[in-house]
C-alpha cells in the first residue's frame, strides 16, 4: 500500500524492482573449490528429481505436500470438530477436541443439525438422526427450501411464487399469487443474483425473521428490462434462452420489499415507490425481530442509506447515511451489539475499510479502527469482553491477520505472529482460534492459539515427507512501480535448471476486477506450476492498483475509466520484466478470464508494444455490453460517460492488435455474452488481423468436464507452440 509501515512501500527507486523477501534474488555467485567439493558431495548424497508428466498432470501421488487436519468447525468454546478417517467403515468419522488439553473423544451427534433438500422436483426434510421425510408433492419444482430458525417451517418459492410448508403438518400456506414470467417473489431478477445479493444464494430473495414469525422478501417487475436472446445449437432447430438482461443504461427491474406473516395473510409492503430508479440491497432483522433494516442505493451508486423499517405498519425511518465521490459498495452484514443497542459498519468512506460503531438511531458511538490499511471482515463479536474480532492486511497488504479491537477503548491488538498469511477459525466467546498460516516460502501449518496471541498447540504442517527430495521451483514477493509512481505488488516464479545467458518466455496470469487482487504472500504450490518451471516457462501474477493492495484509495483512480489504469499497471510491470536479462521480450504472455479475459484483450491491443501474446477467456470487450449494476458502479451511464466507455473498449484499439491471441468463449454464457468475443472478432476480421478462436458449445461463464479437458489441452497447446517454440509433447496427447 502506500506510504506507512509493513505495508508495501512507496518510497523505491524509481528504475528497479524491489524485494519484498530475499535479498539475495538471482545475484550472481562464485562458488569456491570447498563449496563445491561440498556441494558435489551433497548431490551424491541425494540427487533431487523433477516431477513427471504423470504427477503434474494426471495425479501421481508426489507426497511433496500432505493434508492438514480437517477442522469442521467449533462444537462450543472449548471443543472443535475434526473429521478423521475411519478405516473400517471406510468413511469420514466426526472427533470432539478438547481445545485446551488436545483429548478427543468419537462425536455422535449430527453434525449439521436437520436440513432440507430438493430431490425430484420437491421439499424434502431430514431431520438429526438422519430420518427423511417427502413435504410437498408437486409436479412443478421448488426451489431454495430454508428452514425457519426454530425448525418448525421450510420456505420456498414454485413457479416465482412465495410459499411454506410446515414441517410437522405439511400445511403449504402460499403468500403470493402473481408470479409470472417477469414477476417474481421471493426469487431474484438476473441482477440481483449476479451483482447484488450475490451467486451464493441460488437466486433466493427471503429472509426469516430471528423469531420466525415472519419472512422478508423482494418482489420483482422484469416487464420492462430488455430480452438478450441466447442461443442454443442444440437439436434440429435449436432455441433460444431469453434473459432479461439489464446492460449498461438500460431500465432496471422495478423492485419492492415486503414481510408476510408465517401463517399468511396480506403483505406489507416497505414505504419506498418501486418505480424509482434504484436498488435495494440484502436487508437485516434485528435481533428481536421488530425491525427489517433496508439497504437503499441510488442508480448512481453513489449514496447509500439503511432505514429500519416497522415490520407491521411498513413505515420507514433512515438510520444511516453515506456518499462518496465514486461508488460505495454494499454492506455484507449489519451487525447488531450490545443487546441491540448498536450496530457495527464496515466502510471504506476514508479511503480504506475500517469498523465504526454506530447507535442504534444512527448516531457514531466510535470509529474503531483507522489507518492506511484494510478491515477485511469480521470473524465474532464479543459483547460480554466489548471485544471484535477481525481480519485485516495491516502488517502487509499480501497477507491477513487477526486482531481484536475493544469497543470501549478502540485500542487495536494484533493476535497472529510472524511474517505468515493467516486463515481463521475462531472459537465461540473468542478464547481460542486456529489458524492456518504460511508464506511464499513456508508451506501451510496449522496451530491452535489463545487469545492472548500465544500458541496452544501445533496442529499440522503440510510439508510432506519428499518435500526436500524434488527440485522446486520459489515464488519471490517483489514490487514495481507505476507510471506515476505506485508501489504495488507482483510474484514470480523462475524457470528451475536455467542455463547462463539464455531468456525465457513469461505467462503473466490475471484477474484484475477491482478488489480481487490475487498478489498475497501465502503457500500456493501447485504441481503445474513445477512443471512449467522445469519447461523454462517464467510465471508472474500481477496486482494493479484497484486490486486492494491500496484500499479504496486505489479503487477511485479507476472510476468512469474502468480498465485503464489497470492495463498501464500490467503495462509497466511488464516492462521491468522484459527489460531483465532473463527474459524474451519477444514472448510476453498475457492469460485470464471474465475481467482478465478483458484485460488480456486490452494488452493485446491497447498494450501491444509490450504484450504479444494471449489467451482471453470469456472476455468482456466493451462496457456498453455488460449489465447495468456492476458497470455503472464504476464507469456510469454510457449517455453519461461516453468518452470513458469509448477509451475503455478493446475495439476501440483493435487495430493496434499484432500480435498472437487466443479467444475463447461459451456459447450460452449468460454472464458476458458472446456478443463481446463476436463483435471483437468482426472488428479484427475487418482489419485483416490474425487470430485464434475456440468457442465451447452450450458452455456458460466458465466450463467444466470434457470442455475443461479440452480447453486446458489447447492451453498448453499455445504455450508449448508460441512460448516456448516446441512441438506439442505426445505425452499431452495420449
Amino acid at each position: 500500500m502506500l506510504i506507512f509501515v509493513g505495508q508495501v512501500q512507496q518510497k523505491q527507486p524509481p528504475d528497479t524492482i524491489q524485494m519484498m523477501t530475499s535479498e539475495q534474488w538471482f545475484k550472481p555467485t562464485t562458488i569456491g573449490s570447498a563449496a563445491l567439493l561440498l556441494l558435489t558431495s551433497g548431490l551424491h548424497a541425494q540427487q533431487k528429481q523433477d516431477l513427471t508428466y504423470e504427477q503434474a498432470f494426471k495425479g501421481k501421488a508426489t507426497h511433496i505436500t500432505k493434508p492438514l487436519p480437517a477442522i469442521r468447525e467449533w462444537v462450543d468454546g472449548e471443543h472443535y470438530l475434526e473429521l478423521r478417517p475411519d478405516t473400517a467403515g471406510g468413511r469420514m468419522q466426526a472427533w470432539k477436541i478438547d481445545a485446551r488439553t488436545g483429548t478427543a473423544s468419537v462425536y455422535t451427534a449430527p453434525i449439521d443439525g436437520p436440513s432440507v433438500e430438493i430431490r425430484e422436483k420437491d421439499v424434502f426434510y431430514k431431520d438429526v438422526n438422519g430420518n427423511s421425510v417427502r413435504l410437498t408433492n408437486n409436479v412443478i419444482e421448488e426451489k431454495n427450501p430454508t428452514l425457519s430458525p426454530d425448525g418448525k417451517y421450510v420456505a420456498f418459492t414454485r413457479n416465482n411464487d412465495l410459499y411454506s410448508v410446515e414441517v410437522a403438518t405439511k400445511k403449504e400456506t402460499r403468500y403470493t399469487n402473481d408470479g409470472s414470467d417477469v414477476i417474481y417473489n421471493g426469487w431474484a431478477s438476473w441482477v440481483y443474483y449476479e451483482e447484488i445479493l450475490g451467486r451464493a444464494t441460488h437466486y433466493r430473495a427471503f429472509w426469516w425473521s430471528p423469531d420466525s414469525r415472519k419472512i422478508a422478501y423482494m418482489h420483482f417487475n422484469d416487464t420492462k428490462v430488455p430480452v438478450f436472446p441466447i442461443y442454443s445449437e442444440k437439436g434440429q432447430h435449436g432455441y433460444l434462452e431469453n434473459t432479461r438482461y439489464p446492460k449498461a443504461g438500460d431500465p432496471n427491474p422495478a423492485v419492492k420489499v415486503g414481510v408476510v406473516p408465517v401463517t399468511g395473510g396480506a403483505t406489507t409492503w416497505a414505504d419506498f415507490n418501486e418505480n424509482d430508479d434504484q436498488y435495494f440491497g440484502t436487508p437485516f432483522w434485528t435481533d428481536d425481530s421488530h425491525q427489517l433494516w433496508i439497504q437503499w442505493m441510488n442508480r448512481g451508486q453513489d449514496n447509500l442509506k439503511i432505514y429500519s423499517v416497522n415490520p407491521e405498519s411498513g413505515a420507514k425511518k433512515e438510520i444511516y447515511d453515506e456518499k462518496q465521490k465514486t461508488w460505495i459498495d454494499w454492506f455484507d452484514a449489519v451487525p447488531f451489539v450490545q443487546d441491540n443497542k448498536g450496530f457495527l459498519l464496515q466502510s471504506d468512506k476514508t479511503g480504506w475499510s475500517h469498523l465504526y460503531l454506530y447507535n442504534m438511531d444512527g448516531s457514531l458511538k466510535k470509529q474503531l479502527t483507522s489507518g492506511n490499511w484494510t478491515v477485511k471482515d469480521v470473524l465474532q463479536i464479543d459483547d460480554k469482553n466489548q471485544l471484535v474480532y477481525f481480519l485485516a492486511r495491516k502488517e502487509a497488504s499480501t497477507r491477513f491477520d487477526l486482531y481484536k479491537v475493544s469497543m470501549k477503548t478502540a485500542v487495536v491488538t494484533r493476535l497472529t505472529k510472524g511474517d505468515y498469511n493467516n486463515a481463521v477459525k475462531i472459537a465461540p466467546g473468542g478464547k481460542y482460534f486456529i489458524t492456518t498460516y504460511s508464506n511464499l516460502q513456508t508451506p501451510s501449518k496449522m496451530a491452535l492459539m489463545g487469545n492472548n496471541g500465544k500458541v496452544i498447540r501445533e496442529l499440522g504442517d503440510s510439508k510432506g515427507e519428499q518435500f526436500d527430495n524434488y527440485n522446486l521451483a520459489q515464488t519471490e514477493l517483489k514490487t514495481y512501480k507505476t507510471r506515476d509512481g505506485l508501489t504495488l505488488p507482483l510474484t514470480i516464479t523462475m524457470p528451475l535448471h536455467m542455463a547462463p545467458g539464455k531468456k525465457y518466455p513469461i505467462l503473466i496470469s490475471i484477474y484484475g476486477g477491482p478488489n480481487a487482487g490475487t498478489v498475497y504472500d501465502t503457500w500456493k504450490f501447485s504441481n503445474t506450476q513445477q512443471w512449467w518451471a522445469q519447461e523454462g516457462v517464467i510465471q508472474v501474477a500481477i496486482d494493479n492498483r484497484s486490486s486492494g493492495q491500496l484500499g479504496k484509495m486505489g479503487m477511485n483512480y479507476i472510476h468512469r475509466q474502468l480498465g485503464k489504469h489497470e492495463i498501464e499497471d500490467y503495462m509497466d510491470a511488464a516492462m521491468w520484466l522484459r527489460s531483465q536479462p532473463w527474459a524474451d521480450s519477444s514472448k510476453i504472455c498475457m492469460t485470464g478470464g471474465s475481467f482478465g479475459g478483458y484485460m488480456t484483450c486490452m494488452a493485446l491491443t491497447y498494450g501491444a508494444n509490450v504484450f504479444t501474446h494471449g489467451m482471453a477467456n470469456y472476455a468482456v470487450t466493451d462496457w456498453q455490453l455488460y449489465d447495468s449494476h456492476y458497470t455503472e458502479r464504476y464507469m456510469d451511464t454510457p449517455a453519461e460517460n461516453p468518452d470513458g466507455y469509448k477509451a475503455t473498449s478493446v475495439i476501440t484499439y483493435a487495430d493496434k492488435y499484432k500480435g498472437l491471441i487466443r479467444i475463447v468463449h461459451g456459447t450460452m454464457d449468460d454472464n458476458v455474452h458472446m456478443q463481446n468475443c463476436i463483435q471483437l472478432i468482426d472488428k479484427l476480421e475487418n482489419l485483416n488481423k490474425h487470430f485464434e478462436f475456440m468457442l465451447y458449445p452450450g458452455e456458460r461463464h466458465g466450463w467444466g468436464g470434457l470442455k475443461s479437458v479440452h480447453s486446458s489441452s489447447e492451453s498448453n497447446r499455445f504455450i508449448y507452440n508460441n512460448l516456448l517454440n516446441r512441438a506439442y509433447p505426445a505425452q499431452f496427447q495420449q
